[in-house]
């Protein structure tokens, strides 16, 4: 028998296939024996309020970062756009898996445009309520948490007339029939949105080592920048803001979108430059606040 690595993960349905995804390529690299640890966080536990409202995305990370730095966990997997911008200092994101598609899909009417006159739209997303309300002023964003089952089976309910949820996580649940791909041209999607992340102990090396053999490095590195350009936003739950990175032709490009909560106003801004170069984000965070209406720059701390 391997080695054994224990793998710390949320409890979720999407959760468990994530860590499980960890699982097998540790076992295909190294022959590893992945024992998948799950860990309740407080995210999972409150339902009925808005991240922002009770702490922030650190309800999806504190109970896991406790376990990895007791040493009861070997590492832990994430969604990153979940992981706060700002990480403790024992904590390295280890590794990066290969992005999935970074798209939302809307799901109970074929577009944006076909939503009903004063459609009610379920989401837990600053970004999406206002990327929804830029496009479509009428439109009613509701709160709208759980997972993906439980947001399904609200939509089918009839609480809402539609929602939206990311395309990685219903592909990688065995959906990609579920819902329209909404181009990221028409609304760009958050943050390290689908991206898979693994964290350890900063002074663990075996486990570091056994990660990098499972990493993107172009993932990891676009991953960074969007992360880095939330860092220069000083941005946090309550701040709507879109980015994407992307690798090509030797070169990174990264565009983003802040805009306001009601989505009346937005800026948008895109750098160009050498892969690795993370100067980009900062230029270009500085780029949207020095062009952003008042009612968008409020929102940023920076």
């Amino acid at each position: 028998m391997g080695d054994i690595i224990r793998i710390g993960t949320r409890g979720s349905p999407l959760a468990l296939v994530q860590a499980n995804m960890v699982r097998d390529r540790l076992a295909a690299a190294h022959g590893l024996v992945g024992e998948i640890i799950i860990i309740k966080t407080t995210g999972d536990r409150v339902q009925d309020r808005a991240l922002a409202e009770i702490g922030g995305k650190a309800l999806w990370t504190k109970e896991l970062d406790r376990a990895l730095l007791a040493g009861e966990i070997d590492c832990a997997v994430h969604s990153m756009k979940d992981v706060e911008t700002i990480r403790p200092e024992a904590i390295v994101i280890a590794a990066i898996l290969p992005r999935a598609d970074v798209r939302d899909r809307l799901i109970g009417a074929d577009s944006i445009a076909a939503l009903p006159q004063d459609a009610v739209v379920g989401t837990s997303s600053p970004r999406r309520a206002a990327q929804l309300r830029r496009l479509r002023p009428d439109v009613k964003p509701v709160l709208f948490r759980g997972n993906v089952d439980t947001r399904l089976a609200k939509l089918a309910a009839g609480e809402v007339d539609a929602t939206l949820l990311a395309a990685a996580g219903l592909d990688r649940l065995g959906r990609p029939d579920i819902g329209t791909a909404i181009e990221n041209d028409v609304m760009l999607p958050a943050p390290a949105q689908g991206a898979v992340g693994i964290e350890a102990r900063a002074d663990d090396a075996r486990v570091r080592g056994w990660l990098t053999a499972i990493d993107d490095g172009a993932t990891h590195r676009c991953v960074l920048l969007e992360r880095a350009l939330l860092a220069a936003l000083a941005a946090d739950c309550h701040s709507p803001v879109a980015a994407l990175a992307c690798e090509s032709g030797g070169g990174v490009t990264i565009r983003a979108e802040l805009l306001a909560e009601d989505g009346s106003d937005h800026v948008v801004g895109t750098r160009s430059g050498a892969i690795g170069d993370f100067g980009l984000a900062e230029a270009l965070a500085a780029d949207l606040l020095n062009r952003a209406p008042p009612a968008v720059r409020r929102l940023f701390a920076a």
